[in-house]
């Protein structure tokens, strides 16, 4: 049975908060606002000055929600949350008692964003070769942002369950010379190569690195993967275009290994704020051969759509699900 609406949702960041609201059970997410982390205390401040203005907004209309969903960018266990990147520390039944709410749903940011999965189409995709993924069975999402978020989720009786892990910390496995020689170069300064450490916003830099040095092109000083990505994106630089190039090639060969782990076989989509940026670059690279390229499970590849999501509130809406699942 779908929960008494209006819902309050939030995809919580180390910079920003962006708050949405759900006026009736299965509708969409409306109301978009961002906050800035560092201008509030907590994520009950935040959330107040949020209603506030939504009040201000829609007059009449306006009910008090008693039902939230957060997705938050750390893990979660216990009542205790501690963002990483920002200074929230927070009790989420502190919170439920001060926003006056019957239930506080708290996800991990990747949780919230498996469960938007099976909502999202076409307007929110663009997907390797035109064929979407099939929001049936299992799926799979990866995201390169900051870091490297890798969740699931699969499709039960009793409706979408959420596979949250941390996939992103899993041994990065070479495919070919050139890449077991970057290997080789980033294990003289880290004993272990996960796939996080050069496949992210925080890997980019270390992977540039290694291919320049592999190529005998030593950088005297380290590019900032912003720099990377716009230098490499035209081609302007051949360093960093090959760089991308080899970023797409890993994620390509890592997000086929997720599939197979996973039976991922409703499509695997990538998230994150770095993939989005490489626009046509992506597309033309070598990232759905190298997912389709495992030996004799080929063919099983093959027939698993990949897409990469274009919206950039798309947890927002997977907080919405998992309220109405509550």
């Amino acid at each position: 049975m779908t929960a008494a609406a209006p819902y309050l949702v939030a995809d919580i960041g180390g910079t920003n908060a962006r708050f949405g609201w759900v006026a009736a059970g299965g509708s969409a997410v409306t109301q978009v606002r961002t906050l800035p982390v560092p201008a509030h205390a907590g994520p009950a401040e935040a959330a107040r000055a949020y209603l506030v203005g939504l009040k201000r907004d829609l007059g009449a209309a306006y009910r008090a929600p008693q039902r939230a969903a957060f997705a938050v960018a750390t893990a979660v266990a216990g009542d205790r949350v501690e963002l990483t990147n920002s200074h929230w520390s927070f009790s989420r039944a502190a919170v439920q008692a001060d926003l006056g709410l019957d239930v506080l749903l708290m996800l991990n940011d990747f949780e919230a964003l498996a469960l938007s999965l099976p909502r999202l189409d076409a307007a929110q995709l663009r997907a390797h070769g035109g064929v979407l993924p099939r929001p049936s069975g299992t799926l799979a999402v990866i995201g390169p942002g900051t870091g490297l978020g890798v969740a699931g989720v699969v499709q039960t009786a009793q409706g979408w369950l959420a596979l949250p892990g941390e996939g992103g910390h899993a041994t990065l496995a070479p495919a070919d010379e050139f890449e077991s020689e970057l290997l080789a170069r980033v294990r003289r300064d880290h004993a272990h190569v996960s796939a996080e450490r050069l496949l992210s916003g925080i890997g980019l830099p270390v992977l540039h690195g290694a291919v320049a040095a592999v190529l005998g092109q030593p950088v005297s000083v380290p590019m900032s993967t912003e720099a990377i990505v716009e230098a490499g994106v035209g081609g302007a630089d051949a360093l960093s275009a090959r760089t991308l190039d080899a970023f797409c090639a890993l994620l390509g060969s890592f997000a086929g290994n997720v599939a197979l782990t996973l039976g991922a076989r409703g499509g695997v989509y990538i998230g994150g704020g770095i993939v989005p940026r490489l626009g046509e670059r992506f597309f033309a690279s070598r990232f759905r051969e190298r997912f389709e390229s495992k030996g004799r499970f080929r063919s099983y590849l093959e027939g698993i759509p990949t897409a990469l999501i274009t919206d950039t509130l798309a947890a927002l809406g997977g907080a919405a699900l998992a309220i109405e699942q509550a």
